[in-house]
């Protein structure tokens, strides 16, 4: 039986942008999932999606008229349920059976069609049918109620559709928009389905104002895309219409002697890359969602609000505008943006006019609210924190900012006292300026700017602190101190920076779990979870020489008796983010478990002792030492309080004179490796030991009778497992 290609569309009223894409993909997945599943179409079918402001499509390879017949064997009862003793029908079968369809008018003949075969340990009765197919009519109109029913809609409206009956009156239907029109095609033949009080024809409509055609009449399933590209001004395609966007965005940023600031997070991709990465981006995907051709126009704002700080006007602009911000050679803000219009008319410039109009507002507003927030220090706005709430058990952001502020002096102390350079000197300068920008970080909080674009807290506070005369690190901290705000962000860059960030998050961290307000499942209003990989991520890759348990532990007690102390669950939550994380960075499971298990202390050196397991487990010896180590910890488990002490006198077989021989010699240089931090190389050292450890193992007995001798022995093995297990837990590494 010979195939065509099919064509589905569903023509709505305009469909909420930050969704379309999904949409657009779930309903042709979903079609082409279930026709697959009814037979209709096979494995090496091609879906392609299609996705417009105003319409949902798919095109599915390779459909039949009807699906073939399929065999089915079913298993109805065991024998002795199904047949009496004289090998006749029971009723129980014969109902079975009749509820299936078969003839039972001869019920012997019933049973001599039936198969028998053994069910387990016993015998049942098996039913061989042949299914009919699907046909394509009603296959697809079971497919397309499927994919209507899973549309992940963001939100569902009802609207009433008047029926055909020849007695007025309205029904409900329940859908993301009002749908209009309903196309199914198979090659050129109208499928006749029904979908949303709409029954299936071959013509949609095209762009609103553009379309060549009031009606456009698709002849064909495959001329879909070019027949309403051509009669109705419309690119079907959401990917195609992303990339023509793109294209023209480029070339007029170029014309222009400028770049897009979307382009800059991207920078560094190749062009296939920076591309696929463009139709990522949230603004790119949004505006193709908007417009069904795109024509891209430029536009431009008086200079005088480029003296405005120019993430403000970015900000304003592409949140509230969805425009293109340029920026020059330097990445610094132009007065030009680009628009991309829904409409291509032969002279723009009211299309221009009117968009330059409709944002100066914007900008103005943004140039009033910088204006007037400098009239007023953040000095000055620090007591103002004091009447916002932070959390109905934890107080004010007043009282928050003084928390972190102490947990910031903990920390700059604490690494002072740890050496490290050059605060070990003299950490008051340090001191001072930690100070100032943890009590001056949420101040910005109270400005009219942030007041107005959330997301631009930090960024205000460094413009206002460098205004109010403030340190320059003191200003970069206080917009530091949120990073890394998102997987892959940059962290801060100073170390006061550091310092009030770790802080900032250790006092969320430390609260929430202190009152017991953790996260659950997919839910964390609080992102917990991305403070914990925050924290993380500074301590590891500053390297920074703090223990994560004292870190914990200094910052309980800044929140006085408002909270129970969570130091031992946030210590376990962050290290079970850390071993998620080192995952997702290729490390094995059973690597990341081998170091995790001795909960390091130092976060900077967990990657350092990962590669020296890696290192390890590529060495011979290293099979059997893990094996061996894995066998030493269950013996040490099952004995109580074992010292790492060994006698010399009570050492009676050779094999465990080798091995203490052995650890003096070896052990010294491991631990000396170790306390350098060449944990590869101490690792290595200790690999010696795989020959005495083999032949202990072979040819003495560690329980023995004389509990002298056992206890010497266990000794021996504590000693051996604690040497052994100073870089990872190796027993972890057995198969």
């Amino acid at each position: 039986m010979t195939t065509k290609n099919l064509l589905v569309e569903l023509f709505v009223e305009e469909l909420p942008p930050k969704a379309l894409k999904k949409l657009g993909d779930a309903f042709a997945g979903t079609l082409a999932d279930q026709l697959k599943a009814l037979g209709l179409a096979g494995a090496d079918s091609v879906v392609t999606a299609y996705a417009s402001p105003r319409r949902l499509a798919a095109h599915v390879t390779h459909v039949w008229l009807k699906a073939a017949d399929k065999a089915v064997q079913q298993k109805l009862m065991p024998v002795t349920v199904g047949l009496d003793a004289g090998g006749n029908a029971t009723p129980a079968l014969l109902k079975k059976l009749q509820a299936l369809g078969a003839d039972v008018s001869n019920p012997a003949a019933a049973v001599a069609s039936l198969k028998r075969a053994p069910d387990g340990k016993a015998e049942a009765l098996f039913y061989d049918s042949l299914v009919t197919g699907a046909t394509l009519d009603t296959g697809l109109q079971k497919a397309l109620e499927e994919a209507i029913a899973k549309l992940p809609i963001p939100k569902v409206m009802s609207y009433q559709l008047e029926t055909d009956c020849e007695l007025p009156g309205w029904s409900s239907v329940n859908f993301v928009r009002p749908a209009h029109g309903l196309v199914a095609l198979h090659g050129s033949t109208v499928v006749p389905v029904k979908a949303l009080g709409l029954t299936a024809g071959n013509s949609t409509q095209g762009h609103r104002f553009e379309a060549k055609v009031e009606k456009v009449v698709i002849k064909d399933a495959d001329n879909y895309a070019a027949t309403l590209q051509q009669d109705g001004a419309v690119i079907a395609s959401y990917e195609e219409r992303s990339r023509d966007m793109i294209r023209q965005l480029r070339a007029a940023a170029k014309k222009l002697n400028a770049r897009l600031e979307v382009e800059v997070e991207i920078s560094g991709l190749m062009d296939e890359e920076a591309e696929e990465a463009l139709i990522d981006n949230a603004l790119v995907q949004e505006v193709t969602a908007l417009v069904e051709r795109p024509n891209v126009l430029v536009c431009q704002f008086e200079k005088q609000f480029l003296d405005v700080p120019q993430e403000c006007l970015i900000l304003t602009m592409k949140a509230n505008q969805k425009y293109f911000p340029l920026l020059d050679a330097a990445g610094k803000l132009t007065n030009q943006f680009l628009v991309v219009s829904n409409i291509s008319p032969t002279d723009a410039s009211a299309v221009i006019g009117g968009n330059e109009r409709v944002v100066r507002p914007r900008l103005a507003d943004a140039k009033f609210f910088f204006d007037q927030d400098r009239k007023k220090t953040l000095v000055s706005r620090v007591e103002g924190l004091g009447k916002v709430v932070y959390h109905n058990r934890l107080g004010t952001q007043g009282e928050r900012v003084e928390r972190v502020r102490a947990i910031a002096e903990a920390i700059a102390v604490l690494l002072a006292k740890n050496g490290m350079q050059p605060y070990a000197r003299d950490v008051k300068p340090f001191l001072e300026l930690v100070t100032k920008a943890a009590s001056l970080a949420k101040t910005d909080l109270l400005t009219d700017m942030v007041g107005e674009f959330p997301e631009l807290q930090g960024v205000m506070g460094r413009y206002y602190a460098l205004h109010d005369g403030e340190d320059p690190l003191v200003a970069e901290a206080i917009e530091d101190h949120y990073k890394p705000r998102f997987s892959g962000d940059e962290l801060p860059r100073s170390d006061v920076g550091v310092v009030v960030a770790l802080a900032d998050k250790l006092e969320t961290l430390v609260g929430m779990f202190g009152i017991g307000n953790l996260p659950t499942g997919d839910k964390d209003p609080f992102a917990l979870r991305r403070h914990a990989l925050g924290v993380i991520r500074m301590l590891a890759e500053k390297d920074l020489p703090l223990d994560l348990n004292a870190l914990l532990a200094g910052a309980v007690p800044a929140f006085g008796d408002k909270i129970s102390d969570p130091t031992p669950a946030l210590a376990e939550f962050i290290y079970d983010r850390l071993a998620g994380s080192l995952r997702e960075q290729g490390y094995s499971a059973q690597e990341v478990e081998a170091v995790l298990a001795l909960q390091p202390q130092r976060l900077g050196d967990v990657t350092k002792r990962l590669a020296a397991v890696r290192a390890f487990a590529a060495l011979p010896e290293a099979a059997a030492l893990a094996a061996a180590n894995k066998r030493i910890s269950n013996i040490l488990k099952k004995a109580d309080d074992v010292d790492a002490h060994v006698s010399d006198v009570l050492l009676k077989e050779q094999a465990e004179k080798d091995l203490y021989a052995a650890l003096k010699s070896v052990v010294p240089q491991a631990n000396a490796q170790f306390e350098a931090g060449d944990y590869t190389a101490s690792l290595q050292t200790l690999a010696a030991l795989r020959a005495p450890v083999d032949a202990f193992f072979d040819d003495v007995m560690v329980n023995a009778e004389e509990m002298d001798l056992r206890l010497n022995r266990q000794g021996l093995l504590k000693s051996l497992h604690d040497a052994m297990n100073r870089v990872a837990d190796l027993s972890r590494l057995a198969a």
